[in-house]
């Protein structure tokens, strides 16, 4: 396994002709395979060259953020915004289209070697002459086909989005909704320096202006006090796992004297050849740190154990926002980050096996919780953490696998079909919070999808279900299958393997529980009672009638507990279907999905690997070296006796339709209210489990108990010693003088009968010592 590992080590590193010395490059060719040094050569140099489209990706972004606070400025009360938000991100997108016909030389073409666009100079900074006494960071973009495959769905999405939120928050046209689509646009940007960038400082204010938009974001509704909690908390928590990036960056630095990606990669190339030899003690220490410290970067980002905490609480943003950042972009990026600094990781035999770890336990811890959820946006936000534990494991298991081609591509493709159908799921539960009064509890909610109207929803709702559980031929299948037949290949990784496949039946049966529970079965519903409209900041309710609000419930068994007054609020209640707008993007997102993983999926899954393969973080795989890794991979691993890609195909989708199953016969078969479901039967017999899932596993709590009640005790101690202590020390010296003071000040009254008591007085004190001391 040393060797499959050293050999795409060696070819991962996109090293600089520049920044990488000649004789460094030949003695290492003399110690690497004749495919591993072929392949080494052809990226031993990194062109630059100028791009107008490449340039104008993250342009357009911020002219939408200049418009959007001009027109607020102006105070604009039309969608004029968000109608220039969607023309901004267009172009941005077409130019994104544009960078991978130009990288991979047009559909099914080669794609060509990396290459940098020079913006303008940004950092540049020396302060000697000797190695390492330079900090150079421009405003340069790193170019190659990951970079590409993150750019398509960050920009296409992004466009979709925007057109569905210029619906969805047309409650609130005027300056919140300026303020929206500038956060909005002000994202994109931020996302594309952090993914577009040739340099981790790029990188890292990327990083942190996502992590400011989504703050922004989340507390949209800034007089509601658990929408401001959740914005903190996202905040807060993403905080804690900057500073592992930050200390990265910095550590990076110090040791390879370099934050460019292209240096970075050549001067690791000696590294990579000791972890060939499997010589670790060759590698120093600082080298190793840089890894473990990136991982709590990219941990927090993309919220894994244990800094997932803050993405269910993200749900109080409006949905257009959860579908955006948290389920398709900002989240992904600690993927991003793994996927891009590779070369760096695989020279930490612990590093990959942690990511895989990691992964594979928030996928099935958080998988848990969701099957116990009755808020469907809450559950779709579990299933993110999930399947981003899947995306992590993907990266870690598969790179320690075989490390060919196919199986280094399982992670990123795994991250572009999670975009289309979680944006697709996440939009259609908008869609019915948006028509229902903000109605998301899927026990006062039933058969959405037969009603007049909801047509599109449900069908959308039914392809997003169907990719996430994995169903036989959609791209969820595929890009799942991909990762599991990773895990079972490694004999030291198999574990994983039983855990993802667990948590993929998890996955299928809580995705179709909400499928039968909301969108099939009995027609009735219950409207939100949430307030609405900006002036009250209501949690994402944007329901256009003013008695959306009533709390009742149509032909619900319990409506007869309802006052007068709320029957009769009811009774006039119509859930209003969604506008073309949300329809056109539901569409849209329905049938990508089902292009992606319907017959286009072999062409895909090529075009996916042969990206990775060419472009994350150098993976410059030559047709030999391609092949020579093909053969010393994973290619040959068993499952019970059989071809562990073929019986994955097969397992993975046997306990995929068997969660649908269960889901179909705990919430489906005989139901005949909203409210009750065969599964509410089974619950005593599970003990305190449900109740502790339905909790959360109660972690907010202990994370209250250990981390925040500790810190409140001892900043309310430090501020007793502050008050009583330091301050008392200053206050008392400060009281010295002005005590003194205070005693002679009356001896300078001005009041000469005072004066006159006072020289009588010390004659006479005079007079009596004078006595005292001649006795």
């Amino acid at each position: 396994m040393l060797q499959s590992l050293a050999n795409l080590a060696a070819v991962f590193a996109q090293p600089a002709a520049f920044a990488f010395p000649a004789t460094l490059a030949q003695a290492d060719a003399g110690h690497q395979t004749p495919a591993v040094a072929h392949a080494a050569a052809a990226v031993l140099s990194v062109s630059e060259h100028f791009s107008w489209p490449v340039a104008l990706i993250p342009i357009f972004p911020i002219v939408g953020v200049l418009l959007a606070t001009v027109l607020a400025i102006f105070g604009n009360k039309s969608k004029l915004p968000a109608f220039l938000t969607v023309g901004c991100l267009a172009a941005s997108f077409a130019c994104a289209v544009k960078m991978y016909l130009d990288c991979t030389g047009g559909l099914g073409g080669t794609p060509s070697a990396p290459y940098t666009v020079h913006l303008f100079e940004w950092i540049n900074y020396a302060w000697g002459g000797a190695p390492g006494q330079r900090f150079v960071a421009d405003f340069s973009f790193y170019v190659d086909t990951l970079t590409c495959l993150w750019m398509l769905f960050v920009t296409g999405l992004g466009t979709l989005i925007a057109l569905y939120a210029s619906e969805y928050m047309s409650h609130d046209v005027g300056t919140g909704y300026c303020r929206f689509f500038a956060a909005f646009n002000l994202f994109v940007f931020s996302m594309a320096c952090l993914v577009m960038g040739d340099n981790m400082i790029l990188l890292f204010l990327g990083w942190e202006g996502v992590g400011l938009c989504s703050y922004l974001l989340i507390g949209y509704f800034y007089k509601k006090p658990s929408a401001v909690a959740a914005a903190k908390k996202a905040f807060i928590v993403n905080r804690i796992g900057d500073i592992g990036l930050s200390l990265g960056v910095m550590l990076t630095f110090v040791h390879f004297g370099s934050v460019e990606y292209s240096v970075i990669f050549a001067k690791a190339q000696p590294y990579l050849e000791a972890a060939r030899q499997g010589d670790w003690l060759a590698i120093p220490a600082s080298v190793s740190v840089i890894p473990l410290l990136l991982m709590v970067g990219a941990f927090g980002k993309s919220a894994q154990l244990p800094l997932y905490v803050w993405l269910p609480d993200a749900m109080e943003g409006p949905t257009p926002v959860s579908a955006l950042i948290h389920a398709a972009t900002m989240v992904t990026a600690g993927v991003y980050l793994v996927a891009r600094m590779l070369p760096l990781f695989v020279l930490n035999e612990h590093a990959l096996p942690i990511v895989a770890w990691v992964g594979s336990l928030t996928a099935l811890f958080s998988a848990t919780i969701g099957m116990a959820q009755f808020d469907i946006k809450r559950i779709m936000a579990y299933s993110t953490v999930s399947q981003l534990g899947y995306m992590f494991a993907g990266l870690g298991v598969t790179t320690a696998a075989s490390l060919t081609a196919e199986s280094a591509a399982a992670g990123p493709y795994h991250v572009f079909t999670h975009a289309f159908f979680k944006a697709l799921l996440f939009l259609s539960c908008g869609a019915v919070m948006h028509g229902f009064g903000g109605q998301l509890d899927l026990r006062k909610l039933s058969g959405v999808a037969w009603m007049p109207g909801w047509k599109i929803v449900g069908f959308g709702m039914l392809v997003g279900c169907l990719n996430l559980s994995g169903f036989p031929f959609t791209a969820g299948f595929f890009s799942k299958d991909s990762i599991l037949a990773s895990a079972f290949s490694n004999p030291h990784l198999e574990i994983i393997g039983w855990i993802l496949l667990v948590t993929a039946g998890l996955t299928a049966y809580y995705t179709f529980r909400v499928f039968f529970r909301v969108f099939v079965g009995p027609q009735q519903f219950e409207p939100g009672d949430e307030a609405h409209g900006h002036d009250d900041h209501g949690h994402d309710s944007h329901a256009h009638d003013a008695h959306a609000a009533a709390p009742a419930a149509h032909g619900h068994p319990h409506a007869g507990k309802a006052d007068n007054a709320d029957k009769a609020a009811h009774a006039d209640f119509h859930p209003h279907p969604p506008g073309i707008a949300i329809n056109v993007v539901l569409a849209t997102l329905a049938i990508a999905s089902l292009v992606i993983g319907g017959a286009a999926i072999p062409y895909m899954n090529h075009w996916v690997e042969g990206m990775v393969a060419h472009g994350s973080t150098g993976l410059a795989i030559t047709a030999h070296a391609a092949g020579e890794a093909h053969t010393a991979g994973g290619h040959d691993a068993k499952f019970f006796g059989y071809d562990v890609h073929k019986a994955m195909m097969v397992v993975s989708s046997v306990v995929g339709i068997l969660g649908i199953l269960v889901a179909f016969v705990l919430h489906k078969q005989g139901r005949t209210t909203a409210a009750k479901s065969k599964a509410d039967e089974l619950l005593p017999l599970l003990g305190p489990l449900p109740t502790w899932a339905q909790n959360k596993w109660y972690v907010d709590e202990l994370y209250n108990f250990l981390i925040c009640v500790p810190l409140w005790v001892a900043s309310h101690i430090f501020h007793l010693i502050d008050k009583l202590l330091v301050d008392g020390l200053v206050n008392t010296i400060g009281w010295l003088p002005r005590g003194l003071g205070w005693s002679v000040r009356p001896s300078q009254s001005g009041v000469l009968n005072g004066y006159a008591v006072g020289m009588a007085s010390g004659i006479a004190i005079i007079f009596v010592l004078a006595i005292f001391m001649l006795r």
